[in-house]
């Protein structure tokens, strides 16, 4: 275990400073899930989010933007069975065949082209850039460009374009993923938080509190993904009850705010990764 951090340092704080980053994915997926990420940005414990630019309701969570902490949640995956969304490019490489891009991680890899993949993914942070957010990292839906060499490449291309920092997974090795993703990162500049803590389960109480027993120096990013209970969120499926306890648990659970302050943690964002990446 890890007792100091050379990213704490470079933030500013003690090597042995326990920073947490509390970040909502999903922005702009659907009505519910922007309304919830808003508030618990705005009235919870959220510190950062990230928009999913190809989605439906992405031109509405940008307009709802107020200078809060989002980046761009690079999107080449459309997973849920009766709601879909597709790529932003023209790019064939892309599509499932049924309307969107791809629903699984796996098909997405046997079929996209590196090139159409730059280029979309490119494509979604302009746009959001475009469309006035002042974009803080960057961060891969479903994990699609980190763990398959040829895709983490265009990952870290864009991270060093646009000098933003990025999600790398701190629970997978080099030798698992069979390259050496976060030396890669490191090599080229780009500033990635020390853990991510992240089950891509819903429902986030048991697996928030444990992270925040068990902070090791540095930065740790904790996710969840909260919406607010609608029908549209309730059609989703059987996974929209987890959404909704997130919601809940970060904006009205008093348990969690005891235990960040138990635990000591400084929350921040990953704005201050950014303007740290670039300072140099």
């Amino acid at each position: 275990m890890s007792e100091t951090s050379e990213l704490a340092s470079r933030l500013g704080y003690d090597a042995d400073t326990r920073l947490v980053i509390i970040s909502c994915d999903d922005l702009g997926s659907c009505h519910g899930a922007t309304e919830g990420v808003y508030g618990a940005l705005r009235h919870g414990v959220a510190t950062c989010a990230s928009i999913m630019m190809p989605a439906p309701w992405a031109r509405y969570a940008a307009d709802k933007y107020d200078g809060e902490d989002i980046g761009v949640h690079l999107t080449l995956n459309a997973e849920n069975p009766s709601y879909r969304w597709g790529p932003l490019t023209h790019a064939p490489s892309l599509l499932s065949g049924e309307g969107g891009f791809p629903r699984t991680v796996d098909d997405l890899w046997e079929h996209a082209d590196s090139v159409e993949v730059l280029r979309e993914c490119r494509a979604q942070i302009e746009r959001a850039l475009a469309w006035g957010i002042d974009v803080t990292h960057l961060a891969p839906h479903l994990t699609s460009i980190t763990l398959r060499p040829e895709f983490f490449d265009v990952y870290l291309e864009l991270a060093v374009e646009f000098a933003l920092p990025i999600r790398l997974p701190s629970t997978i090795s080099a030798d698992a993923a069979g390259f050496p993703f976060r030396e890669l990162a490191a090599e080229e500049g780009v500033v990635f938080p020390d853990h991510f803590d992240h089950d891509w389960r819903t429902g986030s109480r048991e697996r928030v509190m444990h992270a925040l027993q068990n902070l090791q120096p540095g930065v740790t990013e904790i996710h969840i993904q909260p919406a607010i209970d609608t029908p549209e969120v309730r059609a989703l499926g059987k996974d929209a009850q987890g959404w909704i306890d997130d919601y809940i648990f970060a904006t009205e659970d008093k348990e969690l705010v005891a235990q960040i302050e138990k635990s000591g943690a400084v929350l921040i964002g990953y704005r201050e990764l950014r303007d740290a990446m670039r300072a140099g």
